[in-house]
This record gives structure tokens, sequence and C-alpha cells, in this order.
């Protein structure tokens, strides 16, 4: 199944956005069906991607859900066929889903949490750039989007898996854009610090105003999209104006 555009019965461009929920992802959704994609959302919450659809304007054809935890096997693959199923072509993939437990020092972390951190944040991103960067090459064009943190850089005490998964989702992109830059793909990670969502507790330590907000990286995302086809901006830091973390 196609979609057809508002503008008279041209395809609409394809967009696949994991995490699509809530906060950064249900963001980034939205400035997509502003801009005319037609939407594949992921998550493992149904309640959570309704309300997303609900909010884009898209009706049900041009705004599909698709259920699927990452950190499954399977999961990039049945999200991927999914997608081509119903739409046929994907032109943008936005791998945003992230998970990580509460600061935890790594000889106290869970092997099943570690296990999850490097699924979720690293593996998944891997296999779903993979499968689409197979669909968008006979096509020669496609733009891969990956979410990282400053975590990668900051290497902050407490997250040591998860900044060492969000460091590799950096170097993985880089040397993506090197491998598939000839084919057309444009292949770029954003670094976004402090975002104000609740994955994020309340501190007293955190000013939340000083912190992005989803609407920030999102705003990014459509920057990286829109961006010209002589050029792409493979890595992208973004930061508060204002530090958000109080003197202590």
């Amino acid at each position: 199944m196609t979609a057809a555009n508002a503008s008279g019965g041209q395809e609409a461009r394809v967009a696949i956005v994991t995490g699509a929920g809530r906060g950064i992802g249900r963001a980034v959704a939205m400035e997509l069906a502003h801009a005319g994609f037609s939407l594949c959302l992921a998550a493992r919450s149904r309640d959570e991607l309704e309300e997303t659809r609900s909010q884009s304007g898209l009706p049900h054809e041009r705004a599909l859900i698709v259920l699927v935890d990452l950190a499954t096997e399977d999961g990039p693959d049945l999200l991927i066929g999914a997608a081509l199923d119903c739409f046929g072509h994907i032109d943008v993939l936005v791998n945003n889903a992230g998970w990580a437990p509460p600061r935890t020092p790594l000889l106290k972390m869970r092997p099943v949490d570690l296990d999850r951190i490097i699924a979720v944040n690293l593996r998944a991103p891997i296999a779903l750039t993979r499968l689409a960067a197979a669909a968008m090459t006979p096509l020669g064009a496609g733009t891969i989007i990956n979410v990282a943190s400053s975590a990668a850089i900051k290497a902050p005490a407490g997250e040591a898996v998860y900044a060492a998964t969000k460091a590799a989702l950096i170097a993985f992109t880089r040397a993506s854009f090197h491998e598939m830059r000839q084919s057309g793909l444009k292949l770029s990670v954003i670094v976004p610090g402090l975002v104000d969502t609740a994955l994020i507790p309340n501190n007293k330590r955190l000013d939340r105003a000083a912190m992005l907000s989803t609407a920030d990286v999102a705003h990014a995302v459509m920057q990286i999209v829109n961006s010209p086809a002589r050029s792409c901006p493979v890595e992208v830091t973004l930061e508060p104006q204002l530090d958000p973390e109080r003197p202590r």
C-alpha cells in the first residue's frame, strides 16, 4: 500500500520513527507529519502510539503503528518489513529509541539490564540502519538519523554502559556514512545534551527550564532531512544555551 499526499497524487515520503510514543520520538513524528511525510510509528505501548498518531493529524492509512520490542533479535526485521509492506519504500529512518536504568554503578548492574542497554541503544540501530539502507540504496537516496547523547562525551559516573553504547553509535554513524555516501544516502547522528523528558527524573540540581526541549531535537532532525543533496551534516551536537546543572 502506498500513500498519496494532499497536493495531488504523488507518493508521500515515508519516515520510520522509533520510540515514537513520547518525548523526542513524538516531537520528531509531529515535525515529519507537518512536512508531509507518511509515518511508521514504532514503540512498545499502543496507547502512546495512538496518541502520537492522533496528534499528527494523519489518517490511519498514512500513520502505521508497529508494536515492537527492539531489544528482541527479530524486532528490527519486523519493523522494516511492516513499513515496506505498508508503504513500499522508506525515505527517512530516525533511530530514536533508547533505554537505560537509573544511574547504577557498573559493579551493581544486573546482567539483564546490561544486555538490554546494548540491544536497544546499539544493536537495534545497527540492524535497522542495515535494513533501511538496503531498501534505500536502489533508490539512490535516503536519510538515516541516529539519536545519541552527550553522555557519550561526558561519560558520567553510573552510566558507563549507556555512555559506551552512545559513543559507539556515533562511531558507527560516521563509519557508515563513509561507506554509503557514494550511494546518495545521508547518515547523521544527533548528540543532544540534557533534554527535558520523563526519562530524566526531577532533581534539585537541574534547572529543567534551561534544558533542551524535545522540539529542539526535532528541529535538528528536520534540518538534516532538509539539508541540500550535496552536503551531509554527519554529526550534530546540540547543547542548551544555558547550563541546566546548578552548582553543587
